[in-house]
């Protein structure tokens, strides 16, 4: 006995749903690692701490982390600098090296949630 069976994949829905769960994940992983960015960064009056801002281009899917102060590039990159104890330079290159692994986490269990509901 020999069965058919006729599938129509209407792919556009599923398309739209897996973008709209990145979208979401992105803004929740570049907001992650501000926060952890943000427990490094130098501070002395917290000027450069509240510079930081999470953004996202809805177009290209993209995010970026970035600190606004006219000393952020010298405290991210000068490796002498002396910190208080947990603040350091680097202070966005590592969390971004480190929180890789849960950047794609985020990422990917948004798309999940998305294409579930």
């Amino acid at each position: 006995m020999t069965q058919r069976v006729r599938i129509t994949w209407n792919a556009a829905p599923a398309l739209r749903r897996t973008r709209t769960g990145a979208l979401r994940g992105v803004r929740l992983a570049v907001e992650h690692v501000l926060q952890v960015s943000r427990r490094r960064v130098p501070i002395e009056e917290g000027t450069l701490e509240r510079s930081g801002v999470a953004s996202v281009d809805d177009a290209s899917l993209m995010g970026a982390v970035s600190f606004d102060t006219p000393y952020a590039v010298r405290q991210h990159e000068d490796m002498t600098l002396r910190h208080d104890d947990g603040r350091t330079a680097k202070y966005l290159e590592d969390p971004v090296n480190e929180e890789a692994g849960a950047v794609r986490d985020i990422i990917a269990a948004q798309v999940r949630r998305e294409l579930r509901g």
